[in-house]
């Protein structure tokens, strides 16, 4: 019941801020729960919100920005029968023990408990969803739960023309099949693996049986761009909705700006072909924006995840195949669900779990900040024209920012020193010395800081490459002679790129940790010399004399 509590006063806080009373005005009331009266009048709003809060009716799939989030993914399983590009290296990803993924009770169970609170539409997906053998057992039992209006599958194809039947007659409502390429060698070159035409058929046998399949496809510049088109056309005889998906970035697959094919792009090269090309009205939660070409039977739509971000409309959330939950595709932060169902964790203390989980879910994902800019195009330097001779190694001869492809690089064994000092006077240094600064052990804390801002680097700094630190050392220590304290980081790794922006990114992180936990005594504080001491490994080496 603790969790009961904390999650009880953060909706609260939560229904009483006037961002959450706007929120209310805004959606309709399908989007909050089905039957609720829309609300149009102050004094109507602070009746709703006093009745919830003395009830505690509040629904736990409710974020802070009034969001309400009434559409489940469940990951089935990690495991995938191709080895996309775009997705994942060549040699696969490590598993987890087959221990560590949800059972099918636990997916009945957590999809029942999600259902109690209005989601009503779930998504199964992977890896590759159709390699799970009860897939069917799922459905089925899916299906018998009350309220669940939808259930849909995400897969790549490869056994529809063996399965789809029998998927249809557990139940399953809708489907989305994944293809690149409407050419049998590229989507070899692209999968990894044979079976473009098992997927061509599996999709045909989907529209026969009376689905409207959804056919995701990755656009990517200089790889199927001069395929648009032809996706465009395939909907003048199928009745499907084709989907351009924007290249996103995962850390499989190396990601790099020139590959962006943006929305914008795409518009301009089918508006080319067809002059009509039409717009059609969106529901308020849909991802994709939808198009056709007028007298075509199927449409086509654009998932713009990275130009036009979708995040205020979003109503998704995720489930791992190992039973974590994220409230945001591109967030990092999860909980374990499994690990809290299998610890004895009691219905009302999971939901509190889960609700406070999705009050955490930030207002948009921050992925696409540093790559895009307000015209949402991508990030480019001020126009300048290069030399071709100019050795500029992050950007291109269009000013385009890039990332240095260090593939070719031998690993070696690497490691770099950085120092900083922050200046703190008299009456901090006294307090520090004695321990006794309200906020805590401040060494202690700006300590583990640095070792997590080290760690963090790639995602910190621009066109970073992401490294597998073998060791981290961060000195804090305290001068009471000059006032300040001093850090020193030394990190190591064996890698093909040099590791010293990580070791000053953690003294800088440390340092920052510092100033916060001290400046409710004084402002006076300074951070400086933040400086590479010493690097080896690689092609050169430094020392700072």
């Amino acid at each position: 019941m603790y969790l009961r509590k904390i999650y009880s006063k953060n909706v609260i806080e939560c229904l009483n801020s006037s961002s959450y009373i706007n929120h209310l005005r805004n959606l309709s009331s399908k989007s909050l729960k089905p039957n609720v009266e829309f609300i149009t009048d102050n004094e109507k709003i602070t009746t709703q919100i006093e009745q919830r809060r003395n009830k505690q009716q509040v629904s736990p799939l409710i974020d802070s920005f009034g969001r309400f989030h009434s559409y489940l993914r469940i990951s089935l399983t990690e495991k995938c029968n191709l080895r996309c590009q775009y997705c994942m290296p060549e040699e696969g990803v490590p598993l987890s023990p087959k221990s560590h993924l949800l059972t099918t009770d636990e997916i009945i169970y957590i999809s029942k408990l999600f259902i109690d609170q209005g989601v009503r539409k779930i998504r199964l997906t992977g890896g590759e969803p159709t390699i799970r053998k009860d897939l069917v057992e799922i459905i089925a039992r899916l299906k018998e739960i009350p309220l669940l209006e939808n259930i849909s599958i995400t897969t790549n194809g490869l056994v529809l023309t063996r399965n789809l039947v029998s998927y249809q007659r557990a139940g399953l409502d809708s489907l989305n099949i994944s293809l690149d390429t409407l050419q049998p060698k590229k989507y070899e070159t692209i999968t990894r693996r044979k079976g473009f035409e098992r997927v061509v058929a599996g999709i045909d046998l989907a529209i026969q049986l009376g689905y409207k399949p959804k056919i995701n496809c990755v656009a990517m510049k200089n790889f199927n761009e001069d395929e648009i088109c032809d996706f465009v056309e395939w909907t003048k005889d199928r009745n499907v909705d084709i989907r351009f998906i924007e290249y996103m970035p995962f850390s499989g697959n190396r990601w790099e700006t020139e590959k962006l094919l943006s929305f914008r792009d795409m518009l301009n090269l089918i508006q080319q072909k067809y002059p009509t090309f039409e717009a059609l009205e969106n529901k308020p939660n849909d991802t994709s924006k939808a198009f056709r070409v007028p007298g075509y039977e199927g449409q086509v739509g654009f998932i713009t995840s990275m130009t036009e971000h979708f995040c205020g409309s979003c109503n998704r959330l995720r489930i791992t195949a190992d039973g974590n939950l994220k409230v945001c595709l591109f967030g990092n932060k999860e909980v374990s669900l499994r690990d809290a169902i299998r610890n004895g964790c009691s219905e009302d203390d999971l939901i509190a779990l889960i609700g406070a989980s999705v009050l955490r879910k930030k207002k948009q994902h921050a992925e696409n900040i540093l790559l895009f800019n307000q015209q949402n195009y991508p990030f480019r330097f001020q126009a300048r024209n290069y030399s071709s001779k100019t050795d500029l190694t992050h950007v291109d001869e269009q000013g385009k920012a890039k990332m240095v492809n260090v593939i070719d690089k031998p690993h070696t064994k690497r490691k770099a020193i950085a120092r900083g000092f922050v200046n703190v006077g008299a009456e901090i240094t006294k307090l520090i010395s004695n321990n006794l600064m309200k906020k805590g052990d401040v060494l202690t804390i700006a300590q583990l800081a640095g070792i997590m801002g080290a760690k963090q680097t790639s995602n910190l700094i621009p066109l970073t490459h992401p490294i597998p630190i073998s060791s981290i050392k961060i000195e804090v220590k305290l001068n009471e002679e000059k006032q300040r304290v001093e850090i020193t980081s030394a990190i190591e790794c064996c890698w093909n790129t040099g590791i010293e922006i990580e070791a000053l990114t953690a003294v800088a992180i440390a340092s920052l940790t510092i100033y916060d936990m001290c400046k409710a005594v004084s402002h006076d504080i300074t951070i400086t010399d933040i400086k590479l001491l010493e690097k080896s490994g690689g092609k050169n080496y430094f020392k700072r004399t």
